[in-house]
Parts: C-alpha cells; sequence; structure tokens
C-alpha cells in the first residue's frame, strides 16, 4: 500500500428501484481509474454503508475487487456497530481480496479514549489488512486525536489518517508529534490545498466522483508546490467542493456525478432525494461549476 494520492469515496450506485446496480458502479470505478486517482475507498459513508445489507456489502466488494483488479489500491470502509461485528469485517475484507480497511470508530457509542484505543487494537488484530483511521469528531463525535494515536504507535498496521476535524492545524500538529509514522491524509474537499501545504501525502475526496480529472490536477499541482499555478483551479471548484462537507453529502454529490455524467442519483432510505430550493441551490452550484469549468478548460 502507497499511501498517497488521490483516493475518491466511491458512492454506491442503486438503480431505480433502489437496488445495487452493478454495471453502474463498474463504469464509475473504471472512470475514475481512467481518469488517475491513486486509489478507490468503497463503501465508505458516502457510498451509504450503514444502508447496505451484508449481502449487499459484499456484492460490492466482490464487483469492486474484480473491476479494479490490482491496478490501484481498493480499500473497504468499515462501519459497524459492535465490535464482533467490526471484527468480522475485517476478516471478511480480507478474505474478498481488499487492500486496506479506512475504519470509523464505533457508529453506535461515543467511546472514551481507552474505548477507542480499544476499539482500533481490536480491529488492527482481526486481519493483516493496513488501515486508514477515519478521524471525523464533527461527524461521529470521537476525535482519534494525538494522545489516542500514541497510545495506537506500536500497531504496525495502523498506518494513516484520513484528517477531518476541520482544524487545518492538526495536520501540523500530527507531524510534530509522530512525524512519517503515521501518513496523513486530507478528509475534506474544501482543504486540501490548505492541507498540501502542510504536507499531507494523500486525499480521500468526495467531489472526485464527479470530476475527478480536475481533482488529480488540483492535487498533483498542489503536492508539486504549484500554487499560484492551480489557484484559480481551486478557487472554481471551491463551492462544488463545500457540498462535500454538508450532512446531506451523498445525495449532492450523487447528484453532481448525475449531472457531469449521468450517473444514478438514487439513495438508500431514510435518506431521500432532494427536492425543492434545496434541489434548485445545489443544481445551480454544480451546473455553474460545469460552466466555468468549460470555461476555464478553453483558456
Amino acid at each position: 500500500m502507497t499511501w498517497s494520492g488521490v483516493f475518491p469515496a466511491v458512492t454506491t450506485k442503486l438503480k431505480a428501484d433502489g437496488s445495487f446496480d452493478p454495471v453502474a458502479m463498474a463504469k464509475s470505478l473504471e472512470r475514475l481509474i481512467e481518469n488517475g486517482v491513486s486509489g478507490l475507498i468503497v463503501l465508505p459513508m458516502l457510498g451509504e454503508n450503514a444502508s447496505l445489507s451484508q449481502k449487499e456489502r459484499d456484492e460490492v466488494l466482490d464487483l469492486s475487487v474484480a473491476t479494479v483488479a490490482g491496478r490501484v489500491p481498493l480499500l473497504s470502509g468499515l462501519a459497524a456497530i459492535s465490535t464482533t461485528e467490526a471484527t468480522f469485517m475485517a476478516k471478511n475484507a480480507q478474505k474478498r481480496g481488499l487492500n486496506g480497511l479506512m475504519t470509523f470508530p464505533s457508529l453506535a457509542y461515543k467511546t472514551d479514549r481507552r474505548e477507542t484505543v480499544a476499539w482500533y487494537k481490536t480491529v488492527a488484530a482481526a486481519s493483516d489488512l493496513p488501515i486508514m483511521i477515519y478521524n471525523n469528531p464533527i461527524a461521529y463525535k470521537v476525535d482519534v486525536d494525538v494522545p489516542t494515536l500514541e497510545a495506537l504507535r506500536d500497531v504496525d498496521t495502523i498506518t494513516c489518517i484520513k484528517e477531518e476535524t476541520g482544524d487545518i492545524r492538526r495536520v501540523t500538529d500530527l507531524y510534530n508529534a509522530f512525524g512519517d509514522r503515521y501518513a496523513v491524509f486530507c478528509g475534506v474537499d474544501d482543504l486540501i490545498l490548505e492541507s498540501l501545504s502542510l504536507g499531507v501525502t494523500g486525499w480521500v475526496s468526495g467531489m472526485t466522483n464527479a470530476w475527478p480529472k480536475e481533482c488529480v490536477e488540483i492535487f498533483n499541482a498542489g503536492r508539486a508546490g504549484k500554487y499560484d499555478a492551480i489557484r484559480p483551479l481551486y478557487r472554481l471548484m471551491t463551492p462544488a467542493f463545500h457540498l462535500d462537507t454538508d450532512v446531506k453529502l451523498v445525495q449532492y454529490i450523487k447528484l453532481a456525478e448525475n449531472i457531469v455524467y449521468g450517473a444514478p442519483a438514487g439513495v438508500r432510505a431514510p435518506r431521500l432525494e432532494l427536492e425543492g430550493e434545496e434541489l434548485t441551490h445545489v443544481t445551480a452550484v454544480i451546473r455553474k461549476t460545469v460552466e466555468d469549468l468549460a470555461k476555464y478548460q478553453a483558456g
């Protein structure tokens, strides 16, 4: 596993009747690889992991492994309520040929630091797969902070942090505390250029599902320090990137995929498709991004 580059958190494509759409899913994975992403993460929360049955999750994993065929690293989101369920998911992902895990804290309970450490140690012991810790205390109320990571330092398979506190200072705090012990990925779209300036090596991105070529271009330019050159594109994309930070990011990003390249926009209940003023606003943001990109690319 090379922890570097753009790793889109891939949406799970659904048919009109709400069932898994393997054809649309395979097409989206191919499109992402063709546009230069460095890795893929299926069954993230953006992939509606918690709304799928285990049978459906297995279908997503098997289809993804077969489609990707080793061309880029393929990770699975691991989102569970109990430790027993989490260990099963880790073993299942390894058995099915995944290359790594993006592991959430427990979804059912706000663990304290001791419990959080025990959770991640138990999941790590369940398989040989490398683990990216998903740290999003805004959504999940558990902060895998510097002292927590210090307690996990000796767990060799915990190798990467998806940093999504929203506090850009955390990136420097992690490097000051751990050097290169953990790879640090930016976990929100509208902080990627700022995070690259502080040394992150990767990006778990939502809007890359809609605009993979442009997101890879932003990442590569920022990683190379070409900030002046890429800043106009980043500013152009930022209104759409803001949609990645909303509680309805699944609906917003699937709508962007639908408008940009015709992917199905359906979501699994309890999520509902957008309507009214919200639909009008989000559609306007996406369509303006499409129009502005056309002008940008035309020179």
